[in-house]
């Protein structure tokens, strides 16, 4: 009898990048509704599913989700999502959208930063769900 070996796909680790347009503020203070960083969370999913299974998969649910920091149009964002549990269809998911840049508007008008260290804002637990294994 064999030993079980650890699924490779576990602890697979999909990073996206991406810069908050002002198109995107809805409040005051430049501030970005927790949908769009769900969306975020949805794409890096998305290509954690094509990684793992040649399919873009379905999100069946978020858990947890901890709106932690706002989010500002200007900011950059890292969005990760980490494979933590891989069922037959299903793949569980930590994600976190950390802010990385943050735009200075109190400097001039297209002033940014880098930050000396990212802001987690949002953190979740997702489920993607693939087709069966042909």
């Amino acid at each position: 009898m064999t030993e079980p070996t650890s699924d490779p796909r576990l602890g697979l680790t999909v990073t996206h990048r991406r810069y908050v347009p002002y198109s995107h503020a809805h409040y005051a203070g430049n501030l970005v509704d927790g949908a769009y960083l769900l969306g975020l969370f949805g794409d890096v999913a998305t290509e954690v599913c094509i990684r793992t299974d040649g399919d873009e998969g379905l999100f069946a649910s978020y858990a947890d989700v901890q709106f932690r920091a706002a989010v500002r149009a200007g900011d950059v964002l890292e969005v990760v999502a980490t494979v933590t549990r891989v069922g037959t269809r299903s793949r569980e998911l930590d994600l976190v959208a950390r802010v990385v840049c943050r735009g200075r508007p109190d400097r001039s008008e297209s002033a940014a930063e880098v930050l000396p260290e990212p802001l987690d804002a949002v953190t979740a637990t997702g489920v993607v769900v693939v087709p069966p294994a042909a």
